[in-house]
């Protein structure tokens, strides 16, 4: 059994890994409601209740943490979801799996790599650090053997609120300028989910990836307008692109706690923002999927739930 918590993008990005390779499979979220397919078990519980978890997690060979909260959220609430977490699949003796962001290492000059310190410089990525840290220290005291798989901003079906999500497809789909943050010229890693989804799966087959961090594949890095360029190009759509100004994300700051968070994550979007994937390309191989190819599941995707919304 393979017990995924979280039904945001990525943890249906798992499900749907581990339904393709054969996998029984029990999705967790707080309402007990999700969009999985026949054959895949979905139950209501809160991560932050131990009981629950435990409870969830009964039978579990890997378990995947998808979990989120809202993102002016993250430092109340992502300690108690993993330690929840955590406690639920020690208890079943299971692998544990956290699908990770970049957010630790803070502002950094070269290629992101795994063994680089963790600075963070705003609230949220200090307490990604932390949990991240409650995590491998209890693999190391022997409590519940964990990996860890990050990836840069990802995009791809059911990514809504990324930096290329809702503000760029849809846009882009109704012949509207795409709406981007930061300098759109600068070089900037970007993960498709489906490629993330694949590399935590992989992690918890493998018994070497214990104990360790792992930077997910990606495809290459290219600038933001580049990247806009080639949604343009697959959706038939004239390339329009528009930049939010720091000023602008400053002002709303000051009145919306999510926004005060964004801001607080904009150097990403500012300078070259490149993630070094080597290590788990040396280790496990698998390519990224190619932009292209991203591009067209994700505009095929974006199609179909803008003709279901109306």
């Amino acid at each position: 059994m393979h017990v995924v918590f979280g039904t945001g993008p990525l943890g249906l990005a798992v499900m749907r890994a581990l339904r393709r390779g054969g996998k029984r499979v029990r999705v967790v979220n707080r309402s007990g409601r999700a969009e999985a397919p026949p054959g895949v078990e979905v139950v209501a519980a809160d991560a932050t209740d131990r009981a629950a978890a435990r409870r969830v997690c009964a039978g579990a060979a890997v378990v995947y943490h998808c979990a989120m909260a809202p993102y002016a959220q993250w430092p109340a609430k992502l300690p108690a979801i993993m330690a929840g977490i955590m406690e639920g699949a020690a208890s079943a003796g299971a692998r544990l799996v956290y699908g990770d962001n970049l957010y630790a290492y803070g502002q950094v000059s070269g290629p992101l790599t795994e063994d680089l310190p963790y600075r963070p410089v705003s609230p949220n990525g200090r307490v990604r650090a932390l949990v991240a840290t409650m995590l491998m220290e209890a693999h190391g005291r022997g409590e519940v053997p964990a990996t860890i798989g990050r990836a840069s901003d990802f995009f791809g079906p059911h990514v809504r609120l990324s930096k290329m999500g809702d503000r760029v497809f849809i846009p882009v789909l109704r012949g509207r300028a795409a709406q981007v943050l930061g300098d759109p010229d600068v070089p900037h890693t970007y993960t498709f989910i489906d490629d993330f989804a694949r590399a935590l799966v992989t992690l918890g087959e493998r018994p070497e990836a214990l104990g360790q961090v792992w930077h997910v594949p990606s495809a290459e890095t290219l600038t933001t307008r580049r990247f806009v360029e080639m949604v343009c190009a697959e959706a038939g759509a004239p390339m329009r692109l528009a930049a939010a100004p720091r000023l602008g994300i400053a002002f709303l700051a000051l009145f919306d706690p999510t926004m005060r968070a964004v801001q607080d994550q904009l150097y990403e979007s500012e300078q070259p923002f490149l993630v070094d994937h080597s290590k788990y390309a040396r280790a496990f191989g698998g390519a990224a999927t190619p932009h292209r190819e991203a591009i067209r599941v994700t505009l095929q995707w974006y199609r179909g739930s803008l003709h279901t919304s109306g």
